[in-house]
């Protein structure tokens, strides 16, 4: 174990090297670019192995990597915001080839307009691709996550790919104090990969990618929908054995301070560090302030978010994205339907922040909490059903 300071990129380039991966196909992209950059580093250095394979895009990144996953090896990208969406196409074929790729995505905005700081939408975006989603809140979480990952997607009761998010520039680039586990412990952890069935089986006659008739198409995608329900086990079960050998505990959610809370938050990524300064200041007042820290986004845990949430007098939930759907985010209809599905009896509001990189201060969660609370009593407090937090009138 050693205690240093990195950046999240660099936490993230410390996994790879732990790990050491069979295969990096990537494109720069900001705020991504850093992580191919260390790892070819360290591929120059002799430090690690992985074959790294430059490519004219990000399409052609995911394309190289299904090709290389399907061919056997452990095979990971990185990509950021416009670079996600150019794999658009590749990301349904990766999951629906049931390929266990890791990709580090570091969130940025989706244009337009042109923005390279802190948004959710491009992994949002790519939320109903059939690919598992983790996100950090800081640094040793999005390592931590990264080291967890392929136990996850190589397991053979899942087999889908992993995205690793973590928000761009906030945590990216800056450097927090880390925690960095031993080489050996992580090695032995992670494992090597073994996969059943593979292009180049010498012995196996084998198709990937296959057109798929009316006939087979439909059971195809029920196999991928069962395969991401398995993982719930799975992502528990890793992460309890990870705990053992760290003492760092993770699961579906993070509940700050959720034990008697009257009013919570809901949120993902780096404004949960925010947040819990904010519950902090409220508890001192003797306000029963919580936060709901969502860690997996896919699968979606909706029965234990309703259950940790079931106490509650009012709810906001905090969206980094924008559905464009006129009634609020991604995050947000989620959770509402499954607080609705629980017959939850609290008042729901959901609220967009963060947009383009735009500040969100300790101050503006007291002051949404204050709101929650006279929501609560039944005031009328909201105009809308999702309002924006800190927009300039």
């Amino acid at each position: 174990m050693q205690k240093t300071r990195m950046s999240g990129n660099e936490a993230v380039a410390h996994a790879i090297k732990q790990i050491n991966p069979d295969v990096m196909p990537a494109f720069p992209i900001t705020p991504s670019t850093e992580i191919p950059q260390f790892v070819a580093s360290m591929i120059a250095n002799g430090e690690v192995d992985t074959e790294f394979i430059p490519v004219e895009s990000e399409h052609s990144a995911m394309s190289a990597a299904i090709g290389s996953s399907a061919a056997g090896a452990r095979t990971l990208t990185a990509t950021s915001s416009c670079g996600l969406a150019l794999m658009w196409e590749v990301l349904y074929v990766a999951a629906s080839n049931r390929l266990p790729i890791a990709m580090a995505v570091v969130n940025r905005g989706l244009t337009g307009p042109l923005n390279i700081n802190a948004e959710h939408s491009d992994s949002m975006g790519a939320r109903d691709s059939g690919w598992l989603q983790i996100y950090a809140e800081n640094n040793q979480e999005v390592y931590d996550n990264f080291l967890q990952a392929y136990r996850i997607a190589e397991h053979p009761d899942v087999k889908l790919p992993i995205m690793i998010c973590q928000d761009g520039f906030i945590t990216s680039h800056a450097v927090e104090n880390i925690t960095l586990w031993d080489d050996d412990k992580m090695k032995k952890f992670v494992g090597d990969y073994e996969p059943e069935h593979y292009l180049l089986n010498e012995n196996e006659t084998m198709a990937v990618g296959p057109y798929a008739v009316s006939n087979y198409g439909m059971e195809a995608k029920k196999a991928q929908t069962e395969a991401m329900k398995r993982a719930k086990k799975v992502i528990l079960d890793v992460a309890k054995e990870f705990e053992e050998i760290t003492g760092t505990h993770y699961g579906f959610f993070e509940g700050y301070r959720m034990e008697d809370a009257e009013y919570a938050i809901v949120a993902i990524g780096s404004v949960c560090g925010t947040a819990k300064d904010a519950v902090d200041n409220l508890r001192e007042k003797g306000l029963r302030a919580g936060l709901l820290k969502i860690r997996v986004f896919r699968p979606f845990p909706a029965e234990e978010i309703a259950e940790a949430l079931k106490n509650c007098r009012a709810i906001a939930i905090m969206d980094r994205s924008e559905s464009y759907n006129a009634v609020g985010g991604p995050l947000g209809a989620e959770v509402t339907a499954a607080l609705y599905r629980a017959k939850a009896q609290a008042e729901v509001i959901n609220i967009m922040y963060g947009l383009s990189g735009r500040d969100v201060r300790v101050d503006d969660i007291e002051e949404l909490f204050d709101k929650l609370v006279r929501l609560g009593d039944g005031e009328q407090v909201f105009d809308e059903a999702c309002q924006y937090l800190g927009l300039r009138e």
